[in-house]
């Protein structure tokens, strides 16, 4: 017999997340909104909704399905004393037509039993999984921001002194693709090229003063 998902939600990972389980062949119920009636046969429930809705989501839930939350650093105590995982693709969600395969997903559970409950699902859609313990999830969202967020600002800073010397975006995002793919194929060390790497202490120092100069905010 199949497992039972329903997910609850209807922003872009709730929906992409129904669109693609069901794709999988996984019978799915949702995606469904937050005030609507919860699926009395589901095996699994996934709470893909903000942070600061899920333990009071959580409460809603009658005992019997696992139970399931989407964010990157909550912890698996929102979801009440009860079998229950995290569930957080590592990838930017763009809408229904999101492609998971490929790309990780880390999971954490409250038993054995939970946390195969998210790797299954993690499977089904044909994603790499990693399991990260509930008091390091803040560390590892930590990282991701690091890799992602972090990432997109430095770009804007760079973006932001290529305008102010003409050049346009386009003609840097092959640089910072080979950059990343590099890192990606060999890690940090290895990658990293550049004035730095070669002990060119003069022309670092040469940017610091155009910096200082031309972008001192």
């Amino acid at each position: 017999m199949r497992t039972i998902i329903g997910i609850v939600g209807r922003g872009r990972l709730g929906t992409a997340l129904a669109a693609a389980l069901s794709d999988a062949g996984e019978h799915v119920v949702g995606p469904l909104g937050r005030n609507d009636p919860l699926p009395a046969d589901a095996d699994v429930l996934v709470l893909a909704v903000p942070d600061d809705a899920i333990a009071r989501l959580a409460r809603r839930v009658p005992p019997g399905p696992i139970l399931a939350h989407c964010s990157a650093s909550a912890p698996l105590a929102l979801l009440g004393e009860r079998e229950a995982f995290t569930f957080h693709p590592l990838l930017a969600i763009s809408g229904m037509d999101t492609e998971f395969a490929g790309a990780g997903c880390v999971v954490g559970g409250s038993s054995a039993k939970a946390v195969a409950a998210g790797e299954q699902i993690a499977r089904a859609l044909r994603m790499n999984v990693a399991e990260v313990r509930d008091g390091d999830r803040a560390l590892y969202h930590a990282a991701a921001s690091l890799a992602a967020n972090y990432l997109v600002t430095l770009e804007g800073e760079a973006e932001r002194l290529m305008a102010a010397v003409g050049v346009d975006r386009a003609m840097v995002a092959p640089l910072v693709r080979a950059a990343v793919e590099s890192w990606a194929a060999t890690g940090a060390a290895r990658a990293l090229t550049g004035p730095i790497v070669r002990g060119d202490a003069d022309t670092v120092a040469r940017q610091r003063e155009a910096i200082a100069a031309r972008a001192p905010e």
